[in-house]
């Protein structure tokens, strides 16, 4: 099910890139996933917001920075809330910070960005007219979101308390779980619970996110996943681009995945899914 019209609170819903030089990136994405681009910004705006789209379905976006933001290219990550008030004010007494206290997004939505304890920051996002991502889980399209943390047990508390996730271990990785998406997938796709049981992954259709402990080389912080076809060619073209490859094509459970930086220095994983690989350690 690649379409979608809207998520339910708690849901990764969005990605976008905050690039030094948007529209020197349009070339590299729109030739590493296929994506065209349309300019959101009024005609005179000084930030620029390039709406990536797939068959026509937004999947994704690339901007500028933010002002008084650090001068650096990233991908940023957007849970759906009802509140972006009201969850900016859950995050920080669950001990986050307030990088940006709510603000509106035109008629788009309402989103503040926020930071876990450990310093990973997010996006909040209050749906207006702007439904999140069209299109998911096809090649050039979003399909995971993935927090990179030193302290996986305060980030389980933290985002517990803000979200109401649960984890969920499965072969050699931790998953993000909300009960109540498994209960809306159930209903948009009768029987994918009993289909990702029969797959050896009973309980994945909860999933929203994944964990990934990490030492205290990199910092704390929210990594995006793009579907694609064949891990290798992506890879191979990334460079062609002028991006350089962090992580080679690689062998995972369930995946072949490769970690790629654009040429402003954001980074962002492109995964083939690969059923077979399900048992690598």
């Amino acid at each position: 099910m690649p379409e979608r019209d809207g998520y339910i609170p708690g849901v990764p819903c969005w990605v976008d890139s905050s690039q030094p030089d948007p529209g020197a990136a349009l070339a590299f994405y729109g030739g590493l996933l296929g994506w065209e681009f349309e300019d959101a910004m009024p005609p005179g705006s000084e930030g620029r917001y390039f709406i990536a789209r797939l068959r026509g379905g937004d999947v994704a976006a690339v901007g500028s920075i933010p002002d008084g933001a650090p001068r650096m290219a990233m991908w940023n990550t957007y849970v759906w809330v009802d509140s972006a008030d009201a969850t900016a004010a859950l995050a920080i007494q669950a001990g986050g910070r307030a990088l940006m206290e709510p603000f509106d997004v035109m008629n788009a939505g309402r989103m503040a960005v926020l930071a876990d304890p450990q310093g990973a920051s997010f996006c909040v996002w209050q749906a207006k007219e702007h439904m999140g991502a069209q299109i998911v889980n096809e090649a050039g399209a979003l399909n995971f979101n993935v927090l990179n943390t030193t302290d996986t047990e305060a980030a389980k508390q933290f985002y517990g308390a803000v979200f109401g996730w649960t984890t969920l271990a499965l072969g050699s990785g931790e998953f993000w779980t909300l009960s109540a998406y498994g209960d809306y997938l159930e209903e948009l796709t009768p029987g994918i619970r009993k289909m990702t049981a029969d797959m050896g992954a009973a309980g994945f259709e909860d999933v929203v996110a994944a964990i990934r402990p990490i030492d205290g080389d990199s910092p704390p912080h929210w990594a995006v996943q793009f579907m694609t076809d064949d891990a290798d060619s992506t890879a191979l073209k990334a460079e062609a681009l002028g991006g350089e490859i962090l992580m080679p094509p690689t062998d995972v459970p369930w995946s072949r995945i490769t970690v790629i930086r654009d040429p402003q220095g954001a980074t962002l994983i492109a995964s083939k899914f690969v059923p077979e690989n399900k048992d690598l350690a």
